[in-house]
């Protein structure tokens, strides 16, 4: 997802949305997506969707069938159950209308706009009929969220089958979802549908919708689009009747069709949610990766040509994007990823991403790099995004910045250094918020995007300065190895780091992860041989300096941190170990100084870089 500050360091901050498209048999890593190894005492809850839909494309409704097979894989008997409503939200005096006309920065892609929504422009649905096993279920409607009484206790490890008839109407474009968007691609649908909620060891997520993103459970989805003929579509999952379509999808285009309509079968495997897009004027291009997946490409025929160019020019370079985060975090396990144009800037979704089009191509290609790596960070390594946004966008901006350094031959020293920006701006003016605040609980929309862009993306990158550069891509693969299709939490990729490096990395987290607290460390004093060093802010780090002698010489030094209980590898001369207790430490070089400079790489995010050089 996106944001912009003042900063301009992350011109990547678009919320976009992912859609994927998907033409042969599931190809997703097997595993057991219920029991781990890695922490024998782990489970998920699962759930396999049927849906049947109908789309009127003239008033933008749509009327659907559900069966849902819920899996209670949890050691819990469960009283009820509950659903996200999501379109509900964008109706007049909704949750998100009123937190986006009272919160004092508002996304200027929403401000009061929900409140001017006309009964025909508003989004919703609408249960009509619920059951669970046949017998018909009572349940309440709550904003965003449908909770329901169970007719009979769910017991552990029991299957329980769940059939719903509902309809909805699709908003007017506003925030991520809805129809003929600012680009005027038709229906950007994306959280249509009754989507049961998350339970885990936490207990249930059933959060309404006021903004931010999405928690879901993994599971398999077979469905069925019924849609206008002349539509062209995108979605979640692999496209089960190609020939029945047309379109391009087959030479043969044996329009099988109900009436003026066409039918879109999709079979999805192990995914937490299912999108899909539509248009008119979709032109469909397609790219294989070698030795990976076919990509897809989705985008108006009416664009300019100076944007339908861009889109050509796109293609190649997400090839090598593909390659490039199966290279550095792990094999992307589908046989298909799209790339679709719709919604209101850009955002993941299963297998795909959603990206708005009329764009230079800079743009285009950084877009697209931010929202495929989210197929790593959040689909994949299914983190819960009300809770753990920093590591959802965190993680994402911090490959995806190394990706574009990479393919776009940029050749930065520090792909990251405008997160550190970003997060010190935020860190020294007063209104930051712990990275343990709910994402909806920000009092400001720019803090919350710092916080989850940049201060995670320096929490990614910073690790590498603790730990060395070597172990933390290392880490990076374990992490993705221990936890994909799960939802791992900021210990478990702490633990997958220590794993690597055998060091205690708790501290790190805590402080980083779950405080304010600042890194300030500072040259207190240098005389002739000695060196005097300060800790300041109440944040520990082990620190790199180097030291410039008088006869023009430098010499890189090292001192571990105590709680750390061992040290990265390194070339510079090491130092008994500084204990965060001690405000001071002081230490004797070889021969006289001229200069001291404390992490002259910038790789510490150090709140105040003045006092990090002392000149003789």
């Amino acid at each position: 997802m996106g944001f912009f500050n003042t900063l301009k360091m992350r011109n990547l901050f678009l919320s976009l949305f992912s859609l994927s498209f998907i033409f042969s048999t599931a190809n997703a890593q097997e595993i057991d997506l219920y029991k781990s190894e890695i922490n024998p005492g782990y489970w998920q809850q699962h759930v396999d969707y049927k849906m049947d839909i109908s789309m009127d494309v003239k008033n933008y409704q749509y009327t659907g069938v559900q069966q849902l097979v819920y899996t209670n894989n949890s050691p819990d008997v469960l009283n009820r159950v509950y659903y996200h409503l999501y379109f509900n939200a964008f109706q007049p005096g909704s949750e998100m209308d009123v937190r986006s006309q009272t919160i004092a920065d508002p996304d200027g892609r929403v401000g009061d706009r929900i409140g001017k929504l006309t009964p025909k422009e508003i989004g919703y649905i609408e249960v009509t009929s619920l059951k669970q096993n046949g017998i018909i279920l009572n349940y309440d409607v709550i904003g965003t969220v449908l909770q329901v009484q169970l007719n009979k206790p769910i017991q552990p490890g029991e299957k329980v089958t769940f059939d719903m008839v509902f309809n909805g109407q699709v908003p007017v474009q506003v925030r991520r979802s809805g129809r003929n968007s600012s680009e005027d691609v038709a229906l950007s649908m994306t959280q249509w549908y009754p989507k049961l909620a998350e339970y885990d060891f936490e207990g249930w997520h059933a959060d309404p919708y006021i903004g931010r993103e999405f928690h879901g459970v993994w599971g398999d989805f077979d469905v069925t689009i019924n849609i206008d003929k002349n539509y062209v579509l995108g979605g979640t999952g692999y496209l089960q009747n190609p020939n029945e379509i047309g379109h391009g999808y087959e030479t043969e285009k044996v329009k099988k069709q109900k009436g003026d309509k066409l039918s879109w079968h999709f079979l999805a495997p192990n995914v937490h949610d299912f999108t899909w897009a539509a248009d008119p004027e979709f032109i469909h291009d397609t790219m294989q990766v070698p030795d990976g997946p076919m990509l897809h490409f989705f985008y108006k025929k009416t664009l300019e040509a100076t944007y339908l160019e861009n889109w050509k020019k796109l293609q190649p370079k997400t090839v090598e994007l593909m390659e490039y985060f199966s290279t550095n975090i792990g094999k992307y396990p589908y046989k298909q990823y799209s790339v679709i144009q719709g919604g209101d800037g850009g955002m993941e979704y299963a297998m795909c991403t959603l990206i708005t089009g009329e764009r230079k191509l800079g743009s285009l290609i950084g877009v697209t790099a931010h929202e495929l790596a989210h197929t790593w960070f959040q689909f994949l390594l299914a983190t819960n995004e009300l809770k753990y946004y920093w590591m959802d966008e965190g993680f994402t901006s911090y490959i995806s910045d190394y990706a574009m350094n990479d393919i776009m031959d940029s050749k930065e020293e520090n792909p990251a250094e405008n997160a550190y920006k970003g997060y010190i701006y935020l860190a020294t003016s007063g209104k930051e918020q712990a990275l343990t605040t709910h994402a909806d609980r920000f009092e400001y929309n720019q803090a919350y995007g710092i916080s989850a862009y940049s201060k995670g993306e320096v929490f990614m990158s910073q690790l590498g300065y603790v730990i060395g550069e070597d172990n933390l891509k290392a880490a990076i693969k374990k992490y993705y190895k221990d936890n994909a299709f799960k939802h791992p939490t900021p210990n478990d990729f702490i633990r997958s780091a220590e794993k690597i490096t055998n060091l205690e990395l708790d501290w790190y987290l805590t402080d980083f992860g779950q405080t304010t607290n600042t890194i300030d460390y500072g040259v207190k004093a240098v005389s002739g041989n000695i060196v005097t060093l300060e800790r300041i802010g109440l944040m520990p780090m082990p620190i790199d300096l180097t030291i410039t002698y008088t006869d023009g010489t430098t010499e890189d030094y090292y001192i571990p941190l105590r709680m750390m209980r061992g040290k990265k590898p390194t070339t510079a001369t090491p130092q008994p170990n500084w204990a965060w207790a001690y405000p001071t430490y002081t230490f004797e070089a070889s021969k006289p100084i001229k200069s001291v400079q404390i992490d002259p790489k910038e790789l510490m995010a150090d709140i105040n870089k003045v006092n990090n050089k002392f000149e003789m």
